[in-house]
């Protein structure tokens, strides 16, 4: 019999909570609007205020600034969202209702744009997250159609879900999606998480009775960012707690845009800078 997968709301615990100290804060950007960091410590930022992508290590070294505003494949109008996968950067364009695939150094690979094709069910636009699971099949969010798209790793249509079709699954302001290593797909929406399968299937609705910024899955350490709180939990078990984290050593004055566990570090993005921090217990 297939496991269920549970996912337990715990944020007033202080027992289960982990605490992360201040190191460092690194990148200047104009409204930074996300990130993403590679295994091997490349970190790429969406900047939607410069219509940009930075490219910096975690020693703060910036490595390549990419875009401006523009139509064509090296420009962006408003990129809203960045994904990394092994082989390949995703950008969700959004002004210019197209995601974009580069390469590790940013060199353009393809574009994905079907706006005015004659298909309705393939048709997206003001596409807002993206995310690809590790059988390569990419998912975004069509904001325009509030629903989720779901393309093979050749561009090709397979379906939409979480559209008015999906019942009490529906989805009414989806905002960011992140995908775990069993494809589970995990959409923000509202004050809502849902949940659904690789095939478009509901299985479940959570809701933190807040407000959710940010999803974020990288190594199957799921962490969340709503209102002014980060939890976090870890995937890889049937029943899964979702706890407090605890940034120590400065406060945080300006939202925090989304924030990625890796290494025992803690990313936490604001508008305008990249804030690092280090486990502590």
């Amino acid at each position: 019999m297939k496991k269920l997968f549970i996912l337990y709301i715990l944020i007033s615990s202080t027992v289960l909570a982990q605490s992360f100290e201040f190191s460092t804060a690194i990148g200047k950007f104009n409204r930074a609007s996300s990130f993403y960091i590679t295994a091997n410590g490349l970190i790429y930022v969406s900047d939607s205020g410069s219509d940009e992508i930075i490219l910096i290590d975690t020693l703060g070294n910036q490595l390549k600034t990419f875009g401006g505003y523009g139509w064509d494949q090296n420009s962006f109008d408003e990129p809203a969202d960045v994904f990394a996968d092994p082989l390949n950067i995703y950008i969700a364009d959004k002004n210019n209702h197209m995601i974009k695939r580069f390469d590790k150094n940013l060199n353009f690979l393809s574009a994905l744009y079907t706006r005015e094709s004659d298909f309705s069910q393939e048709q997206f636009a003001y596409p807002l997250s993206c995310a690809t699971s590790n059988q390569g099949d990419l998912y975004f969010i069509d904001s325009d159609n509030k629903r989720i798209m779901k393309f093979d790793i050749f561009g090709n249509f397979i379906v939409n879900f979480g559209g008015f079709d999906a019942g009490k699954y529906q989805l009414s302001n989806p905002k960011q999606l992140a995908i775990s290593s069993t494809n589970n797909i995990f959409v923000i929406d509202g004050s809502d998480i849902v949940i659904f399968d690789n095939f478009g299937n509901g299985n479940r609705i959570i809701n933190l009775e807040k407000e959710i910024n940010s999803i974020r899955i990288l190594f199957d350490q799921l962490v969340i960012c709503a209102g002014d709180k980060i939890y976090h939990t870890y995937l890889r078990t049937a029943e899964s707690t979702l706890t407090e984290i605890k940034a120590n050593g400065i406060e945080i004055n300006s939202k925090i845009i989304s924030a990625i566990l890796m290494n025992d570090k803690l990313y936490v993005l604001t508008a305008n800078e990249l804030l690092m921090f280090s486990q502590i217990n």
